[in-house]
């Protein structure tokens, strides 16, 4: 691992795939984790296992950290993504000068070994634990209550608040209206949400589930949780305070 200029890297070891247009662009067994922010690492591959051809556009961004970016379009048997490598090879991180950084967005799927993985490549240091639990969790909007439960799962991911899933027949479907929001977690999955319609008014996007959870999240399938920065839920009788997270802001 190096911390030098204040980048975390560190060697991975799950092959990692990435493809544009259905076709092959970096396949490796030796991928680089670097933080480039706090939450989550980008994959760095190396310049051997890129297959697809990378044409210079000049100068990228330049990182503080990092050093000096080139900037190349990918291209792969006729799909191309304009930008979406870049290359440090002065880079004061010596790790990184044999390296090339492909933009996760810009490529069609990314694969962990053979499981595709959504919205960025999973932290080492992220773990999720789901826990049946015999706590008693009512959810309160607007001061309705809207779920109340004695046999929820507690989810416990790192840096994140305790989230509550209660069983569908614990919370008042009636209140829910179907939303077309549809957000990807790189540990749980892809999740549907609802908007809750309590106190004369519909709150936007307040409740989802996962009705086909990654395994290592499969405790949760098809239950129901609410943001907890913006409802009021009492577990065994105490209020709890609401958090604040890069999601929700408490009012």
């Amino acid at each position: 691992m190096s911390t030098k200029t204040r980048v975390r890297v560190e060697q991975g070891h799950k092959r990692v795939r990435a493809y544009l247009g259905g076709r092959l662009v970096a396949d490796t067994v030796c991928p680089v984790l670097v933080w480039e922010v706090p939450y989550y690492p980008a994959y760095y591959i190396p310049l051997d296992d890129v297959r697809a051809e990378l044409i210079s556009e000049g100068p990228g961004r330049r990182s503080p950290s990092r050093g000096d970016a080139t900037a190349y379009t990918v291209k792969v048997d006729g799909a191309e993504a304009p930008g979406a490598a870049s290359r440090y090879v002065e880079s004061p991180v010596a790790e990184l000068r044999g390296l090339v950084r492909l933009d996760w967005d810009a490529m069609d799927s990314w694969f962990e070994e053979d499981q595709e993985v959504f919205v960025h490549p999973r932290s080492p240091y992220t773990r999720v634990d789901v826990l049946p639990s015999s706590r008693h969790v009512r959810v309160e909007v607007d001061g309705v209550t809207v779920a109340e439960s004695g046999s929820p799962r507690l989810l416990f991911e790192t840096g994140l608040p305790t989230r509550y899933y209660l069983p569908k027949t614990h919370v008042r479907m009636d209140l829910l209206e179907p939303s077309e929001t549809v957000t990807h977690c790189p540990y749980k999955g892809t999740a549907e949400y609802w908007s809750v319609r309590a106190g004369g008014k519909a709150h936007r996007d307040l409740a989802w589930s996962y009705p086909t959870p990654l395994p290592e999240s499969g405790g949760v399938e098809g239950l129901v949780a609410f943001y907890d920065e913006e409802v009021d839920v009492f577990v065994d009788g105490v209020r709890q305070e609401r958090p604040r997270t890069k999601f929700r802001s408490a009012e």
